[in-house]
């Protein structure tokens, strides 16, 4: 995995990225894996309104926003990295807060399907490939979908075209600079979320 995400990478992120201004990185990385297009993303301030009366081992969480697609249906979604302790009820319990924060947001908003992605830098299912999608039949709600993208089982195939999902596996998995390097130079989102990552590492101080 790329070692500037080492050490609390979701706090860590959560604090890059949550703010407006950074918003076209998630929509970015939204699209780039359901292959969709984005027609407005809007932040939901749970993740960081909670954060601060969590306890650290249940502060998690990457980003939690709102979309809007070219159909006008809406969606609601996380994304998170997790360790290999509980993967499955870690899954499971984001899943559940993300898609429950949907209550407490006064605004009269109707509750969207929810979908999150789980970011894991080990090997967790059966399946070869490195992106999953798991579906769970719900009663109370739509069918539960959880994305799952496990790092160590992305190869780069070096003849293949350098496309966004690539691009983000690539730069995710943080293997070879000279790759990096060309993600870097192509892909502006990505490019944007290592510059921040470099100045919060360099302004980072001892809590």
């Amino acid at each position: 995995m790329n070692q500037k995400f080492i050490s609390k990478s979701n706090r860590v992120l959560r604090k890059i990225l949550n703010s407006k201004e950074n918003l076209d990185i998630i929509k970015d990385f939204i699209e780039t894996f359901l292959e969709i297009e984005i027609q407005e993303i809007k932040l939901n301030p749970y993740l960081e309104i909670k954060s601060k009366n969590l306890p650290s081992e249940e502060n998690f969480g990457i980003a939690d926003v709102r979309i809007k697609l070219e159909s006008e249906e809406e969606l609601n979604i996380g994304i998170q990295f997790i360790d290999g302790y509980y993967a499955q009820n870690k899954m499971l319990l984001y899943y559940a807060q993300i898609h429950a924060n949907q209550l407490e947001y006064q605004d009269n908003r109707k509750i969207a399907k929810t979908i999150t992605f789980n970011l894991l830098d080990f090997n967790y299912l059966k399946s070869e490939q490195y992106f999953n999608k798991i579906s769970i039949a719900s009663k109370a709600q739509n069918t539960i979908e959880l994305y799952v993208l496990e790092l160590r089982k992305y190869k780069r195939e070096e003849e293949k075209k350098l496309d966004s999902k690539e691009a983000w596996m690539t730069y995710l998995c943080g293997k070879k600079e000279d790759e990096i390097e060309k993600v870097l130079k192509t892909f502006d989102a990505i490019r944007k979320l290592d510059k921040l990552l470099d100045k919060y590492w360099k302004e980072e101080v001892m809590e």
